[in-house]
């Protein structure tokens, strides 16, 4: 995927479909996230691309655009892409903590 703006085409059942140019592309969410200020959606391939494992996952930055759709950029930050997978892993770490304690 290039870094130009992607829209969403579809979601249905937490698929998400972006568009790269001409290309569309299935993801599943993973999930998202609130960090320093902006949302960041974790979204993985429906088909894994060529090299990719299956616990692999791209962060996208979301925002709205003018027609209030949301608008997809994949994050190249590694300190924000870093930050984005640490805060779902804290989110992990406290829905079973929760579940431990029902």
């Amino acid at each position: 995927m290039d870094d130009e703006k992607n829209n969403v085409v579809d979601t249905d059942d937490e698929i998400v479909t972006l568009c790269a140019g001409e290309e569309e592309i299935d993801f599943r969410e993973i999930a998202g996230i609130s960090y320093d200020g902006n949302f960041y959606a974790i979204l993985q391939p429906v088909i894994l691309l060529e090299g990719m494992s299956d616990d692999e996952a791209f962060v996208f930055r979301v925002s709205k655009g003018e027609d209030n759709s949301d608008i997809f950029d994949i994050e190249l930050n590694e300190e924000i892409i870093s930050a984005v997978f640490l805060e779902y892993e804290k989110l992990i770490e406290n829905s079973n903590n929760e579940e431990d304690d029902n």
